[in-house]
């Protein structure tokens, strides 16, 4: 019987991190004064934040200076703890009573240069020249992959525009997005399960491992394609057009809907596009407002644009009992005993939520749509 309930005991697991201000080792200092910990990490060029609430019942804590660095790690006692970077203290408060403690700080990497204003122009290069020379004036390494590194890019400007802005404007149009961790500049395809050239491995969640979960679906009566327009500076005249929208069918649309949703007569009059979350009259067309220099370059803006859409189709969110230190944005995710709906689509982690206080640890995960098998056609 004994033996049991130590047997029992073996199996709880234990939260447990590492956390250093500047150089030095500070656990030991606070462990025991822990109220709260909580790191969110990120998809993209919006800050990673650390939030600490700490006990000083005896005030004996000794207020860290702003822009001092921490650095953490996080995990299961007995395993080995997963790095979440580094972060710049923002903000320090004390209240009371009881007296506490409470640090919150961003993403070391981004403050500095990027946020300077710049001017600057480019004449036929390509996406990675530009983000390569970008990089180097802010001493950052580049990690972007190959596909992206290789577009060719007619002509851009730079107007009083800071680099991290010019950077993300740069992305979105090539359907990217920016992030700046651990001294890398990074150049992602949201939803495509890629961070840095590499695949990142898939995860499978089941219902049984939290409990807490929401699911929502976007208005079904949504975007059924993308318009961008071009223009030859060789003829100016000529405003040519390319147009994206699902590969379309005559069948009724698959029961993705609310069931509470209401219908739409007009849309419901038109032909119908069916395939996925998205689905819309052929006439419900969003037009892109920047005419660009070239067809290809309308291309890749409208499939951004379109890819987008496809992702915020439908959103998933769920709390895991025991905390993931290893889940991370981009990573692709399958679930397991929800709704059918939930369970057939293929999901991509967005941002993830860690928290350690004294109930545990717990990982908060939200989702989106995967867009790898996203099919559509050009006219």
């Amino acid at each position: 019987m004994l033996n049991a309930f130590t047997n029992g005991l073996a199996r709880v697991k234990t939260p447990e991190f590492t956390l250093k201000l500047g150089k030095k080792d500070i656990t030991g200092n606070i462990q025991s004064r822990l109220i709260a910990l909580t790191v969110t990490d990120n998809r993209g060029f919006e800050a990673d934040t650390l939030t600490l609430t700490l006990d000083d019942a005896d005030g004996q804590i000794q207020m860290p200076e702003r822009n001092n660095i921490i650095t953490l790690a996080i995990g299961w006692r007995g395993t080995a703890l997963t790095e979440m970077g580094t972060f710049i203290v923002d903000n320090v408060y004390h209240s009371g009573a009881p007296d506490r403690v409470k640090v919150t700080a961003n993403s070391a990497d981004f403050r500095g240069s990027l946020n300077s204003q710049r001017d600057g122009s480019w004449h036929d290069t390509t996406l990675g020249a530009i983000v390569e020379e970008i990089a180097t004036r802010n001493k950052l390494q580049t990690s972007l992959p190959a596909a992206l590194s290789q577009i060719k890019i007619a002509h851009i400007d730079q107007s009083n525009e800071s680099d991290a802005n010019f950077l993300t404007r740069l992305a979105r149009r090539n359907g990217a997005e920016i992030a700046v961790k651990l001294g890398k500049l990074f150049f992602i395809v949201p939803g495509m399960c890629m961070v840095g050239g590499e695949t990142l491995p898939s995860v499978t969640i089941a219902r049984s491992d939290g409990d807490k979960h929401e699911f929502s679906i976007a208005d079904r009566i949504n975007y059924a394609g993308v318009t961008a327009f071009w223009q030859d500076t060789a003829t100016p005249k000529n405003l040519n057009k390319i147009q994206l929208q699902r590969k379309s069918s005559q069948e009724k649309v698959a029961p993705l809907s609310h069931p509470q949703a209401a219908s739409n007569t007009a849309a419901a009059n038109e032909k119908k596009v069916s395939t996925g979350y998205t689905a819309g009259a052929d006439k419900n067309v969003l037009t892109l407002s920047t005419t660009f220099a070239n067809k290809e370059e309308a291309m890749r803006a409208a499939e951004a644009q379109w890819s987008a859409i496809q992702r915020n189709g439908a959103k998933f969110s769920f709390t895991l009992a025991q905390g993931r230190a290893d889940l991370r944005p981009e990573m692709p995710v399958m679930v397991t005993g929800f709704k059918k709906v939930i369970n057939d689509t293929r999901w991509v982690i967005k941002k993830v939520t860690h928290t350690m206080d004294t109930k545990g640890f717990i990982s908060s995960v939200e989702l989106e749509v995967g867009i790898n098998d996203v099919e559509y056609e050009a006219k």
